[in-house]
This record gives structure tokens, C-alpha cells and sequence, in this order.
């Protein structure tokens, strides 16, 4: 019988495979207005076909999670990475609206099916380690993003075709995927201690899995829509509300997401200390005061200020969530998060066009008011993350 992969590997898999995906939807993105130019599709087109790109994320998400629970991570995580490294070539290729839409669907279900399993094999190493390291995994899926942007501002500087940026980019993900496949951990293969303090919290964890995984993901909606608004809107509130350039303007998302990669990578310190409720309340509690800053402000410094605020205090949440949701139930732990990672999903792609909709009545730094009060709605609602377990019955004589 061969020995089980090491904690410490299997961890640094996972990093792998988070900064993967984060290079991989980072090369896509900056890649769009070639794709859009090459296909010759109007914006409204794009936007379709980029919700199409969403529901097909969605799907291989819930499909995604059964299958981890079923066939195990080994097989499932480095499956997901290739087909995700085979799907993001195609849309440096397509030519017409109906190849890009073909190719965003198996793109989508790629990057759904890896989000899923990836988050599903970060609880499994987490147990084997004695502190929190979810939040650190989700930081390195930003830094894979900002790789993308740099190396993909380098490739379009050079004339470097687009088809060819992607083939390499989808190469990549394949080799080190199958590199990393043998390093990742299966459930039965943590450490004795940890599974021993699983079995005796299971009772509690499975006491009422249904309805606390809903709630878990509500939360993770409320979080994640809030990210999506920053994400699309806060270069367009600094140029549109507050009358900057829009180089000043992208300092905004800049502040926005530098807070955030460095709230992540002390997140984990902090909740070992605190617990993962703490996190998610003060963290949803100071976001909200951050973006009520950030809308409020009439000075450009004070603005950016808010908005680092905002992603700071959004840095933490959606790990633990994530975190909570796996640990529910080890028996089904990938089709629990499967749930919570869609919801959230849902929350990204519904924030900005909710915002977008809202300003055809209202100011854009007004409608910030929805995000505020869904981080407040988090904050309150955080202590779903501290089950309290049911008292013991006494048997009847």
C-alpha cells in the first residue's frame, strides 16, 4: 500500500491549482476585446454570450460536486484543470458568434468543475493542518490574475496572436495539472487526529446539513454580488461620479483588489485566533462601512481609501464560508460546496447587472446601498458558522 501524499504537498498542489485557474480567467479576460474585434460581435452580443459563459460555469459546478464525493479528488481536480486548459485555447480561434458561444460553454464548465473541486480539496488539506489555510488558497487565485494581466499586457504590447497566447496558456494548465495530480489528498487520507475530531463533531455538523448549506450560501451570494459591483463599477464610479481621468479611475479597483490579496493572506492568522464567524462578521461589517465610504466620499483620496476598506473587509468571508460548507457533511462535502460556490457565483455575475438596472433610476454611487446592506445582512446572519449542537436526549427508562 503506498503512503499517502504529504499534507505539505498536497497543500502546495492546491496552491497550484488556484493560481491556474486565476491565470486562466485572467488571460481570458484580458483577451476579450480581441476576441470581440476577431468575431466581429457587437457589445450586446458579447454580454449574452459572457452570461452564457456563467450558466455553463454553474452547471459544472453542481455537476462537478457529486462526481469529487464519488470519484475522489485525484481523479476529478486534475480532470477539471485539463479540460479547462483545453477549453481556454478555443476562444483565441473562434470567428463567429456561434464558435465563440461553443467554445465559452466548455470554457465555462471547465473553470466551474476546477472551482468546485479545488475548493473541495483545500478543507480536505485544511484538516490536516492545526490552523486556518483556506483564505490563502483564494489569494493565490488573485495573484494568478494579476500574472494574467501583466503577462497578457506584455503578449498584446508584442502583437503576439491571440490564439496562440491561449494555446499556451491552455498548455500550461494541462502539464501542471497532471503534474500536480499525484500530490493531491483524499478525505480517508488525513491525518488520524484530525479524523478523529471530525467524527466526534459530526453530529453536529450533519444535524440540519439542508438548510444550514443554504444558508451558508446566501451569505456567499450577499459577499460575491458585493465583489461583482466592485469589480465592474468602481473605475466607472471614480470617472462618472467623482470626474477623474480614467487612469485615476482604475486606481479604484486597484485599491480594491490589492486590499483584498493581502486581507487573504492574513485572514488566516486572524481567524485561527477569532474563528471563521468573527471573520465573516466584522469583516462584512467593516466592508460595509468601507463602500458606504468609498460612495459617500467627494474627495478622490478618501474615496480610494473606501473601496481599499471595502476589500479588505471582503477578504476573508467567502473562504470561510467555503470552509463551512465542506465540513458539513464529509460523505458529501463536494455537492454541499457545489451549492454555496454556485450561489456565490450567482451573486458575482447578478451584482453588476443589478447595479447597471438600478442606475436607470438612481445615481451609481446610490445604488451602492445594495451591496451596503447585504454585507450588513452577512454581518448579522454570521453566526450560522458556530452551530450550536443539539442538547443530548436522555433515554427513557
Amino acid at each position: 500500500m503506498t503512503a499517502p501524499p504529504r499534507p505539505r504537498a498536497a497543500r502546495f498542489a492546491t496552491f497550484m491549482f488556484f493560481g491556474l485557474n486565476g491565470f486562466a480567467m485572467g488571460m481570458w479576460v484580458v483577451h476579450i476585446p480581441n476576441v470581440e474585434r476577431a468575431t466581429g460581435i457587437s457589445h450586446s452580443t458579447l454580454g449574452a454570450l459572457l452570461l452564457v459563459l456563467g450558466g455553463a460555469a454553474f452547471a459544472g459546478m453542481q455537476i462537478s460536486g457529486p462526481l469529487v464525493d464519488r470519484l475522489g479528488h485525484r481523479r476529478l481536480v486534475p480532470a477539471a484543470g485539463v479540460l479547462l486548459g483545453l477549453a481556454v485555447c478555443a476562444p483565441g480561434f473562434a470567428n463567429s458568434w456561434w464558435t465563440l458561444g461553443l467554445s465559452l460553454i466548455f470554457f465555462g464548465f471547465g473553470n466551474g468543475a476546477i472551482d468546485v473541486g479545488m475548493n473541495s480539496h483545500a478543507v480536505v488539506v485544511e484538516r490536516a493542518y492545526p490552523r486556518p489555510i483556506m483564505a490563502a488558497f483564494h489569494a493565490f487565485w488573485s495573484i494568478g490574475g494579476a500574472f494574467a494581466a501583466v503577462i497578457g499586457a506584455a503578449t498584446l504590447g508584442g502583437g503576439v496572436p491571440t490564439g496562440v497566447t491561449l494555446t499556451c496558456t491552455g498548455l500550461l494548465c494541462v502539464l501542471l495539472s497532471l503534474a500536480s495530480a499525484r500530490f493531491l489528498m483524499e478525505p480517508s487520507e488525513a491525518p488520524a487526529s484530525s479524523v478523529a475530531e471530525e467524527a466526534d463533531a459530526a453530529p453536529v455538523r450533519r444535524r440540519t446539513p439542508g438548510r444550514v448549506v443554504w444558508l451558508l450560501g446566501l451569505l456567499a451570494l450577499a459577499l460575491m454580488l458585493s465583489e461583482g459591483v466592485a469589480n465592474d463599477w468602481a473605475a466607472l464610479h471614480m470617472e462618472k461620479v467623482l470626474g477623474t481621468s480614467s487612469s485615476t479611475a482604475a486606481l479604484a479597483y486597484g485599491a480594491f483588489a490589492v486590499a483584498m490579496t493581502t486581507g487573504r493572506f492574513l485572514t488566516d492568522r486572524v481567524a485561527a485566533w477569532a474563528g471563521p464567524a468573527a471573520i465573516v462578521r466584522y469583516g462584512a461589517t467593516l466592508a460595509a462601512v468601507g463602500l458606504t465610504t468609498a460612495a459617500a466620499a467627494p474627495w478622490v483620496p478618501l474615496s480610494l481609501v473606501g473601496w481599499a476598506v471595502f476589500g479588505l473587509g471582503l477578504s476573508g468571508g467567502v473562504p470561510q464560508l467555503f470552509t463551512a460548507a465542506g465540513n458539513l457533511d464529509t460523505r458529501a462535502s463536494g455537492a454541499l460546496m457545489a451549492r454555496v460556490v454556485g450561489l456565490g457565483y450567482v451573486g458575482l455575475l447578478a451584482g453588476p447587472a443589478l447595479i447597471g438596472g438600478l442606475t436607470r433610476w438612481m445615481p451609481l454611487n446610490v445604488t451602492f446601498a445594495v451591496p451596503v446592506v447585504l454585507c450588513v445582512l452577512a454581518a448579522l446572519f454570521a453566526g450560522v458558522l458556530n452551530p450550536k449542537p443539539e442538547p443530548a436526549k436522555e433515554p427513557v427508562a
